[in-house]
């Protein structure tokens, strides 16, 4: 039962996924009858599962949802801003419930109640406005008209007796649902008798424990229509033998009148009480097997062929797709097949080592094999990656929450405008990209968009747009947050530095330096501390939280017109494609993705920058030269690098440098090892592996490499610096 429930709880938050994707689209104005259908459909299963375990206080607020869900459907509701503001909260309380039923954590009333009276409010006005409506539809109801003429009295046609023959099948029981809580269900609607029908049961010794021996037969006074009852077994649709009747009370034709052909039309039963029940249309799955022999009027339609279809049969017509078959499984499985697969190639990695050291010719049938091996590794490495990789749709679908709850905190009207949604990333980053995310989007909303009457004296728009977008790029996941807010107020960003004491007052700062001071601890623009800012907490976080990702962050900000962050991202925190370099006698790897290109220096490239740095000139284009080895403390700086192998890195915003290196020595995948753990941040370092020889080598992070290094590239400072990059001491020799 347990495993069961668990079930259940990971099938909510997929319907949690479908209910705030058709909230979106309502919200967006793309919204049809069919979305609004599939809302209350989300909805009403997480009720139905929620009663079968006995989650009361789920149930009643779903219920209640559900309710004024139904009124939507049903026209007495209008799709207006106000309303679906509501709806919005209400998937919000309701993905609350679900998490605190799980976690078994009592239900936070404060949260709770509010909403309710605002769901109260609005179901109990419209159901009081179309009282009189219902009261007429229900007096021209063939029933009402029936009873009538057979002498029943008001009494009796208000509290009808139904007669309810339950026969649970194999898997009803297989799949862990208790009958139990389906009485209790019914009970609750109408005063309820129950009769155990124990005759198929054998003796003890013929006993099969996987067949459901017993049956029920249930009578149920209730107020409530057919369509209440058969909601109580929903959650054992298409599990059971289900048959719901109305029972006779001094009509001989009562039940012959209830079960109509769901199609309308013509066709009658035949005169007889033999007719079978017809379950309703949304009951086909659950009620018994029909013969077309005993209908043959209504079942030659086809829209009744395809009613009376089984489920497989209806997907496979009008060209209706069909599914794709999904496996739920646990992470720490798909962890242990992860390092496996990273054995695997480290393995494949040493006997590469091995073949090659032995001198095995390359064409030999073992290189040959050899090669067959390492593109099978590859593919099955990726292949297990793809696994991890999910789609950061559910993290999306989270901060739509924070911009609401954040907006609604300080009275914006703001919208959350996504794309990219089913790019993936591996599930580890999504999850440890929740919180720096929330720190910029509410940062967004609070320091970014203007208020509403401001923005409408700029000319712009009075409900601001926070954007949050992803998409792969160079191979790394790209993921931006923006606004078209007021952009970045450098003067105002310079003088709270200052007054902090975090920089001195006669800084000289580019635009991009200033920008870069919202990163400082203890920083914060905010005149005043409030429910969302003002501490001076965020933004150092943010980008701690993104550096122990192996990411690297940007912004970019236009008086305005808006700021826009931007999170560049490794796909796996798993295994890695990298340059394989040498550096005094040290063994590194140097992330594949980061490198540009490869090229050897010359006297004419090296320019003199300061007393103990130099520049290296690529294309009338600048970079700073850093020494590897130097920077790493393996050795001090050299006395020439003419000649030497130098690798340009970077990233896409422009940041690069030239990485002086002894020596490439292969290019390969390798499998990514931990150091945080063990030994906290290493500046400039962003993991290790193992290599083929069973050698342990660093993996370098390049950014923090770049912003870290200290740039010295001389083993002293020259006594002249003469033009045309010539050293000269005094007596003319180049030192």
């Amino acid at each position: 039962m347990a495993e069961i429930k668990a079930s259940f709880f990971i099938e909510c938050e997929e319907l949690l996924e479908a209910l705030q994707d058709g909230l979106q689209s309502m919200y967006d104005g793309e919204g049809d009858a069919e979305t609004v259908n599939v809302v209350f459909r989300a909805v009403h299963s997480i009720k139905g599962g929620a009663g079968a375990f006995g989650l009361d206080g789920l149930v009643g607020f779903a219920h209640r949802f559900e309710t004024a869900l139904d009124d939507l459907r049903s026209g007495k509701l209008d799709t207006d801003p106000h309303l679906l503001k509501l709806f919005f909260t209400c998937n919000d309380v309701l993905g609350d419930l679900v998490r605190e039923c799980r976690d078994e954590v009592p239900h936070d009333s404060a949260k709770l109640d509010p909403v309710l009276a605002e769901l109260d409010t609005l179901i109990g006005g419209v159901q009081s406005e179309d009282q009189t409506a219902e009261t007429v539809d229900f007096e021209v109801t063939p029933l009402s008209l029936d009873l009538s003429l057979d002498g029943q009295d008001d009494e009796t046609v208000s509290d009808p007796i139904w007669k309810i023959r339950f026969q649970p099948g194999p898997m009803l029981y297989a799949n862990g649902n208790e009958p139990l809580f389906l009485f209790r269900a019914l009970r609750d609607i109408g005063d309820l008798s129950v009769t155990c029908d124990h005759n198929d049961l054998p003796p003890l010794a013929e006993l099969d424990c996987e067949h459901a021996h017993i049956g029920w037969t249930l009578t149920l006074e209730t107020t409530e229509g057919r369509a209440a009852i058969a909601e109580a077994f929903d959650f054992v649709e298409g599990l059971c033998t289900l048959d719901i009747k109305q029972k006779e009370t001094g009509s001989s034709n009562l039940e012959a009148l209830v079960p109509l052909p769901p199609l309308g039309g013509d066709a009658e039963w035949p005169a007889d009480n033999g007719a079978p029940d017809l379950p309703r249309n949304d009951q086909v799955n659950s009620a018994p097997t029909i013969e077309q022999g005993n209908f043959p009027e209504v079942a030659e339609t086809p829209a009744a062929r395809l009613e009376a279809a089984p489920p497989a049969e209806r997907k496979t017509g009008a060209g209706a797709a069909a599914p794709r078959a999904t496996v739920r499984v646990d992470l720490d499985r798909i962890d242990r097949l992860v390092n496996l697969v990273g054995e695997i190639v480290i393995n494949q990695a040493m006997l590469s080592q091995s073949v090659q050291a032995a001198g095995i010719p390359p064409n030999s049938p073992v290189s040959t094999g050899l090669e067959e091996f390492q593109q099978l590794t590859r593919d099955i490495q990726e292949s297990v990656m793809m696994i991890r990789a999910q789609p950061v749709k559910s993290l999306f679908q989270r901060m739509s929450r924070i911009v609401r709850e954040a907006s609604a905190a300080i009275g914006k009207d703001v919208r959350l405008r996504t794309d990219g949604e089913n790019t993936e990333v591996d599930k580890t980053v999504i999850e440890r990209l929740a919180d720096p995310l929330t720190h910029m989007i509410r940062n967004a909303v609070d320091h970014g968009l203007e208020a509403n009457d401001v923005r409408e004296r700029m000319g712009k728009a009075r409900e601001g747009s926070v954007f949050l977008t992803a998409v792969h790029r160079s191979g790394r996941v790209v993921i931006e947050v923006a606004d078209d807010g007021a952009g970045i107020d450098r003067d105002k960003v310079f003088r709270k530095a200052v007054e902090k004491d975090l920089i001195p007052a006669d800084s000289q700062l580019s635009d991009g330096e200033i920008d870069n001071l919202l990163f400082l601890p203890g920083f914060s623009t905010a005149d005043e501390v409030s429910n969302l800012s003002g501490r001076g907490v965020g933004m150092d976080v943010v980008r701690s939280a993104i550096q122990s990702l192996g990411g690297r962050i940007s912004i970019q900000s236009e008086p305005g017109h808006g700021t826009t962050f931007s999170i560049s991202l490794p796909l796996t925190l798993a295994v890695l494609d990298g340059m394989v370099v040498n550096v005094a006698g040290e063994t590194l790897v140097v992330p594949l993705n980061s490198i540009f290109e490869t090229l050897a220096v010359t006297q004419e490239d090296l320019r003199a920058f300061g007393p103990s740095t130099h520049v290296v000139n690529i294309r009338d284009s600048f970079v700073p030269l850093i020494d590897l080895g130097a920077e790493l403390g393996y050795r001090a700086p050299l006395d020439d690098y003419t000649g030497g192998v130098v690798l340009l890195i970077g990233q896409e915003d422009g940041l690069a440098a030239a990485v002086v290196v002894d020596a490439i020595e292969d290019q390969r995948q390798v499998v990514i090892k931990g150091l945080q753990e063990s030994y906290g941040r290493v500046p400039g370092i962003a993991a290790a592996t193992i290599l083929g020889d069973g050698q342990i080598a660093l993996i370098l992070d390049p950014i923090d490499l770049i912003t870290q290094a200290s740039g010295r590239t001389r083993p002293k400072a020259p006594r002249h610096q003469i033009s045309n990059h010539e050293n000269l001491n005094s007596s003319g020799a180049e030192e």
